[in-house]
């Protein structure tokens, strides 16, 4: 299969394109955030169809984002900070939640942004936890702290079932595919820190501007 080889997922990867995610004065570049994006859906999809529901959302936002890049306005995209600024500058946002620019580029990051929350307390989860831990409570803990309060009941209860069929701690260190146990703590202990920054320049961006809750 001509794509199989792309769909393998490396933390390596995560980590390299999280680290090159910010400037020198800390904003964040949507390329390189998407890039790391790329590499945490190969992750959920390795796990199966668990976190299809998220996969598949995820994959649709960085569409919408990459065409924003490729658009005739796509310097004003090149970081999360020139976006806000373009698109409320120019009334693209739908701050007042009348149901105008359902696809903005600030509403859209804000979904992979709620997303990328439950990933971080989930990773960090796992990388302190004890070889005999239950992935499914890791998982339901760090999901329940993040995105549970943006979904509705029905998804909620979806995503408590998917949690249990999830495979256990070593499956999750083997996808890593950065070698072994201790390497794939090591990385995390890397990757985790990055993207918590990452996340914090940018909630902070957004609730400067009133924009955590864009409909």
């Amino acid at each position: 299969m001509a794509g199989s080889e792309n769909q393998k997922f490396c933390l390596q990867e995560v980590l390299d394109s999280f680290q090159l995610c910010l400037s020198p004065n800390k904003e964040v570049y949507v390329e390189r955030y998407l890039a790391g994006w790329r590499g945490l859906v190969k992750f959920l999809n390795s796990l199966g169809s668990v976190f299809g529901f998220i996969s598949k959302d995820a994959v649709s936002k960085i569409q919408i984002l990459v065409n924003f890049l490729n658009s005739e306005n796509g310097s004003q995209y090149a970081t999360v900070q020139t976006m806000v600024k373009f698109e409320l500058d120019n009334k693209l946002v739908d701050v007042d939640k009348k149901g105008i620019c359902p696809e903005s580029g600030c509403r859209t990051l804000l979904r992979l942004h709620r997303a990328l929350r439950w990933l971080e307390l989930f990773l960090e989860r796992l990388r302190t936890s004890k070889e005999d831990d239950k992935t499914s409570v890791m998982c339901r803990e760090a999901y329940n702290e993040s995105l549970a309060q943006h979904h509705p009941w029905v998804v909620r209860t979806a995503a408590g079932m998917a949690f249990f069929a999830l495979p256990g701690r070593p499956a999750f260190f083997e996808v890593m595919n950065v070698g072994p146990p201790e390497q794939v703590v090591a990385i995390l202990g890397k990757a985790v820190p990055l993207i918590s920054e990452v996340y914090l320049i940018t909630e902070e961006l957004y609730l400067k501007h009133n924009l955590l809750d864009l409909p």
